[in-house]
């Protein structure tokens, strides 16, 4: 497995992959919150060449998941309802099945804990990376796209 060293990496890196590391995720992030840190963390790590800080990130991002994934099931607040209120719903780009946030929550999580086995090449590690990403931001906007319509 080929991989970059962390030697390699720029100190611009170095830094934004310690910035994403160090930022606290409470237990109690509100769903928006704990959506965009998932965005964060998968943004950088698609960027990561490293195969020690891109581990890092897989576990930062899999805990991140698993807040999010509650915050799913929590009920929601009425100021998030509110923000998530128009007039009309507007038709999603994605198709029916992608729309489900249990299915793109599992979907996320188990890329995530198969690019932190470690056992990937690096091509198919960086494959499976861009494939996290795409999802982890299916989710994203999903979660923050209107979806209650005034009454």
């Amino acid at each position: 497995m080929t991989t970059a060293s962390s030697q390699t990496l720029s100190e611009d890196d170095l830094q934004e992959i310690q910035e994403a590391l160090d930022i606290p995720l409470s237990g109690s992030a509100d769903l928006f919150t704990a959506a965009d840190f998932c965005g964060t963390l998968v943004s950088v790590m698609v960027e990561c060449g490293d195969k020690y800080y891109r581990l890092a990130l897989c576990g930062r991002l899999s805990h991140a998941l698993t807040v999010l994934r509650q915050r799913c099931v929590d009920v929601m607040p009425d100021w998030m309802v509110s923000q998530l209120t128009v007039e009309t719903v507007p038709l999603s780009t994605l198709p029916e099945s992608w729309q489900d946030t249990d299915l793109l929550l599992d979907y996320a999580q188990a890329l995530t804990l198969t690019l932190s086995g470690g056992t990937l090449l690096a091509k198919n590690g960086q494959d499976l990376a861009g494939l996290l990403h795409d999802v982890v931001y299916f989710l994203v906007d999903e979660l923050k796209s209107p979806r209650f319509e005034k009454a």
